[in-house]
């Protein structure tokens, strides 16, 4: 059984779990591409500012869905050491995925923001937001570049989540907001009625929506 008919309605909901317990002075970074139509919504309910905050998943070799690590702006590689010791990877062999992932991350982040400098999160209650949390791979990363930006707090926010993961962003976030962690949670997709990939005119649309609104 789905939970959401869309990213818009995860959105929705999950602004209503955040409620009123955020608002001093908020500011929402969405994941792209996924995470920002969830957080075009959570941003309107808490009337903050919509930046995206590019992180890139680093995919074994032989199998790209399955991510061993993540980066995140100009930090190094945030690196999952038991699964790459479990597939016998070294990092040193992951250096060319790297690189492709830094090249495209670099892409994105100079599309979407067309030479705007990214907000600046020093005191602020940063809310992150993804339309989901698996294995928390590009979350990690994308928490870490946020706390080293000495924001006051920091926060994960997805509509659903694996309970593992969720866990495992605890020890990052000051606090995850996750409303719904079924136990047999498999993939974040399976959990939308539709979860269409979203474009990068798709993440411009929203950021110009984010501004104006």
């Amino acid at each position: 059984m789905t939970l959401f008919r869309d990213r818009g309605h995860a959105g929705r909901e999950l602004a209503r779990e955040l409620g009123s317990r955020h608002k001093k002075d908020p500011l929402v970074l969405a994941l792209p591409r996924g995470g920002v139509t969830v957080a075009q919504e959570v941003a309107r309910a808490l009337d903050a500012p919509l930046d995206v905050l590019v992180a890139r998943k680093i995919g074994a070799p032989f199998q790209e869905e399955f991510g061993v690590g993540a980066l995140c702006g100009d930090d190094p590689p945030v690196f999952d050491d038991w699964a790459l010791h479990r597939l016998g990877l070294t990092r040193a062999a992951l250096e060319p995925v790297v690189a492709r992932e830094r090249a495209e991350l670099r892409r994105r982040e100079e599309l979407y923001r067309h030479g705007r400098p990214a907000l600046e999160l020093g005191g602020r209650t940063v809310i992150v937001v993804d339309d989901g949390l698996a294995t928390g791979a590009t979350a990690r990363a994308a928490l870490r570049w946020t706390r080293g930006r000495s924001p006051a707090r920091v926060l994960l926010a997805v509509p659903v989540g694996s309970p593992e993961g969720v866990d495992l962003m605890s020890r990052e976030a000051d606090e995850v907001i996750c409303p719904h962690r079924p136990p047999d949670f498999m993939a974040v997709g399976l959990w939308y009625d539709d979860f269409e990939q979203l474009t990068d005119a798709d993440v411009l649309a929203a950021l110009r929506t984010g501004a104006e609104g």
